[in-house]
Order: C-alpha cells, then sequence, then structure tokens
C-alpha cells in the first residue's frame, strides 16, 4: 500500500513550483523596469542641477546663461526643455525619452533651479 501511495503523490512539488517561478520571474520583470525608470529619474534630475549650475555661473544675460546650460545639458544626454532667468537664478527643465522593455517609450522630466546663495555677497573661500 505504501508505494501506491507514493506513487499518486508524484509529481504534486512540480505543479507547486512552475506557478511560483512564474510569480518570481514577473516580480523580477517589474523590480527591472521600475528600477531602470528610478535610474534614469536620477540621471535626469542630475543633468538638470549641473544646467543650472553651469548657466547661473555663465556670462550674465538669458542667451548666454540658456546656451551653456543647453549646451551641458546634451552632453549628459538630456534635451533642455525649458530655461528661463529669474532675477539672478536660472530656473531649467530637461527631458529624456526611455525605452521600456516592451518597446513604449516614456519621458522623464527634471526641473532644478540654481543661483547666488540668499544673503551672501562675493566669493566664499575656504578655510585652511
Amino acid at each position: 500500500m505504501r508505494r501506491s501511495a507514493d506513487r499518486s503523490e508524484a509529481g504534486t512539488a512540480t505543479v507547486l513550483v512552475i506557478p511560483l517561478l512564474g510569480v518570481i520571474v514577473l516580480v523580477a520583470i517589474v523590480s527591472s523596469v521600475l528600477g531602470s525608470l528610478v535610474v534614469a529619474q536620477r540621471r535626469v534630475q542630475a543633468a538638470a542641477d549641473l544646467a543650472a549650475l553651469a548657466g547661473a555661473s555663465a556670462v550674465p544675460g538669458a542667451a548666454g546663461a540658456c546656451a551653456v546650460a543647453a549646451r551641458l545639458s546634451r552632453r549628459n544626454g538630456a534635451d533642455l526643455v525649458s530655461c528661463r532667468l529669474e532675477g539672478r537664478d536660472v530656473r531649467v527643465e530637461v527631458a529624456v525619452q526611455v525605452t521600456g522593455l516592451i518597446g513604449r517609450s516614456v519621458t522623464v522630466r527634471a526641473q532644478a533651479r540654481a543661483g547666488p546663495a540668499a544673503g551672501r555677497t562675493g566669493v566664499l573661500v575656504p578655510r585652511p
């Protein structure tokens, strides 16, 4: 009797493992897609921050500041969407097209502002 009971349960682990593997693969794919979007957003934010800083340190004037910001954002793989001067501050918005796993394209955008520190004049020099 024992042998027939063992044979009737043969293969039950396979029936349980195959759906579990499917769920694990699905979770891995979703995690990979979400992870790539997070990495893209961080890179776009870094490009926006650098473009704003470059624009703020450029020669005064909207044309010069925005030209420098556009050049630096291109070097970082992003497109400059908008650039404007607000007083002595430079505000930029950059974007990058990211292609997903199934070929779907998503636009990731970031904004940044840079200018002189409030209430400070001149250049800060670190102490030795």
